[in-house]
């Protein structure tokens, strides 16, 4: 199977699963897609244990695949881009010490409870795993997923302020986690360099990828920003957002700065300064349709390619053991690294009651850190790593993703 028959099959099933999932089950589009294509991987797996399907083509295809690359320096760009297109900047000024919070100090606080307990879980199952790979996975699970939980909390009628904040947070920490999951990677020796990364170092390379990163995309947005008032054809403009995606975002990896972070300030940009001064009425129709085209069109792919990565999985009966019994304490490490930020926050500006409850249920984990999972180098750990984040992952997309709307009404109620 070469690449085009692959992504020939990824979208006609993502095509057909969102039918169903839409004349059917009814549920999140993301959801949906996802929960079907794991039951589709599981029959498969049924079929081929029985003896009744070869799954070795489909096997082989997967592995010669890398969701890593595919979404990492493929789709992230865009759906990053495409969701910070919709966030009002003035909305976002008026949360950005929250906002700041939650993307910087909440990541690493979380990163660190997570890698701390994750340590304690996998010794006491018998499986010895060294810290800092245990801060690694910290790292690639504290992330929260920009894509799914937007418009599940919308449609259950959540404060706007608090749909600004989970949003904002979203879109900056995967930036954040990104760099700092790289940082921890070369630190733990797993890395290109082999460790032996001095905290100068670290300092300096956290240094220039996150404010490279917002340097960057604000210098991209402001020259795509001032090519855009020069035209009004929208079918150039258009274009011209897709190449400061793409282009941009290729172009960022060459200097080494963060190439979510730079999508998110340019995306902001664009979305806001271009929408009002460059660009004509009709032209924000189609770009925004186009846009939003897009974003789906990239996320029912990237959920179907995550159901059906299962095929390759090793889902040890430990390694499952060891997912089921982390997402308890992924979870009470999310309230934390939420609860003190928003508590310190507290004494100057007010809150939505249970705001750090709602906070902590809504951060969903999803496609950047399985992705960052399979980044990982081929070693002992690897799998184990790789289990644990995929049941975590599925957990947060369906138990959460399908309580965090009755939840939120039941406590904004």
């Amino acid at each position: 199977m070469n690449t085009f028959d692959l992504v020939a099959l990824l979208v006609t099933l993502a095509a057909v699963f969102g039918w169903t999932n839409h004349r059917f089950l009814r549920l999140p589009a993301t959801i949906g897609l996802l929960v079907l294509s794991m039951i589709f991987t599981l029959a498969l797996v049924a079929l081929g244990k029985a003896g009744i399907a070869d799954l070795g083509f489909l096997v082989a295809a997967l592995e010669a695949v890398d969701l890593d690359e595919a979404l990492l320096k493929g789709m992230l760009g865009a759906l990053l881009f495409a969701g910070a297109l919709h966030i009002n900047l003035d909305d976002l000024r008026e949360n950005k010490w929250v906002i700041s919070l939650l993307a910087s100090a909440g990541v690493i606080t979380s990163t660190f409870l997570v890698g701390s307990c994750a340590w304690w879980l996998f010794g006491w199952l018998g499986l010895e795993v060294p810290f800092l790979v245990c801060l690694v996975f910290g790292a690639l699970i504290s992330p929260t997923d920009p894509i799914a939980v937007g418009a599940i909390l919308r449609k259950a009628g959540v404060p706007k302020s608090l749909l600004v904040k989970i949003t904002g947070e979203s879109l900056f920490n995967d930036g954040v986690g990104v760099v700092l999951f790289l940082v921890i990677v070369e630190v733990a020796g797993l890395g290109q360099g082999h460790g032996g990364v001095t905290p100068p170092q670290v300092l300096k390379l956290l240094g220039i990828e996150v404010v490279g990163g917002f340097l960057f995309g604000g210098i991209l947005g402001w020259v795509v920003y001032r090519m855009l008032k020069a035209v009004d054809a929208y079918q150039v403009e258009i274009l011209l957002t897709l190449a400061l995606v793409t282009g941009g975002y290729a172009l960022a990896q060459a200097l080494h700065v963060s190439g979510p972070l730079a999508m998110v300030v340019a995306g902001l940009l664009i979305g806001n300064r271009g929408r009002a001064l460059a660009m004509s009425e009709r032209t924000v129709q189609r770009l925004d349709s186009f846009w939003e085209l897009s974003d789906d069109f990239l996320n029912s792919v990237l959920f179907v390619m995550i159901g059906i990565e299962v095929l390759i999985l090793d889902l040890a009966p430990g390694f499952l053991l060891a997912g089921i019994m982390a997402i308890p304490l992924i979870l009470g490490a999310r309230f934390v690294s939420v609860g003190f930020p928003v508590r310190l926050l507290k004494r100057f500006r007010s809150f939505s009651p249970h705001a750090v409850k709602i906070l902590t249920w809504s951060g969903l984990r999803g496609g950047i850190s399985v992705a960052l999972a399979l980044s990982l180098p081929q070693g002992e750990y690897r799998d184990l790593l790789v289990a644990v984040t995929y049941v975590v992952v599925t957990f947060s997309i369906v138990v959460q993703g399908l309580t965090v709307g009755p939840l939120a009404r039941k406590l904004a109620g």
